[in-house]
């Protein structure tokens, strides 16, 4: 066979192997992912005048793994489409696959989780505020020398001893303050995704 078969060869196989990693995402953007990444090699493997197993191989190197490239082309794609959809579910989807990448992606995802489960529990409590008056609120009790502050649903009773902060504001509170860090929080995961996205560098179509 000669060199260029071989090279030709080897891309193929690069590429097969990219195409099977790549099934998670929309049949058409992966074909068109693998059609990007053969003109991206070739033009590579071609930059000495002619295609040599030795310019694919340099190209492939560049490239990393097949397995490497399609883990960041799903997160990329994943990343994409929580974007579009603002969905903080599917968001949080796509910062799981970020957060097996990178440290970066672990520190999003941590402080999403919190966030959306800070403006989740504010807003249920101003809504289950009216389901249940007389338990549901900011309760404030004594804890041994110490007074904590608990954020209660309703369910059960109040600890000994406890007093309720806002009384009915927490309605009004629970919602402003909850509902603008689900969307503070949607923001800024999806500011920090963008930059990751950005910082992939990878061929795009």
């Amino acid at each position: 066979m000669t060199t260029a078969g071989n090279a030709q060869r080897k891309m193929e196989a690069y590429l097969g192997r990219l195409r099977q990693l790549l099934r998670g995402m929309n049949p058409e953007d992966a074909r068109e992912v693998i059609e990007e990444l053969r003109s991206h090699i070739r033009e590579k493997a071609f930059a000495g005048g002619e295609c040599t197993t030795a310019g694919v191989d340099a190209a492939l190197t560049a490239l990393g793994t097949p397995e490497d490239l399609a883990s960041q082309y799903t997160t990329d794609d994943l990343l994409a489409r929580a974007e579009v959809s603002r969905s903080p579910v599917r968001i949080l989807q796509s910062l799981f696959r970020w957060a097996s990448l990178s440290v970066g992606g672990f520190v999003v995802l941590l402080t999403s989780i919190i966030g959306y489960f800070l403006g989740g529990a504010l807003t249920w409590c101003a809504v289950l505020k009216v389901i249940h008056p007389r338990t549901a609120g900011l309760w404030v009790f004594p804890n041994g020398a110490d007074t904590e502050i608990s954020l209660r649903l309703g369910f059960g009773s109040p600890p000994a001893g406890g007093r309720e902060l806002l009384g009915w504001w927490i309605v009004p509170a629970g919602l402003v303050v909850g509902c603008g860090m689900v969307i503070l929080t949607t923001r800024l995961a999806l500011w920090c995704a963008r930059q990751y996205r950005k910082s992939l560098a990878l061929p795009r179509v």
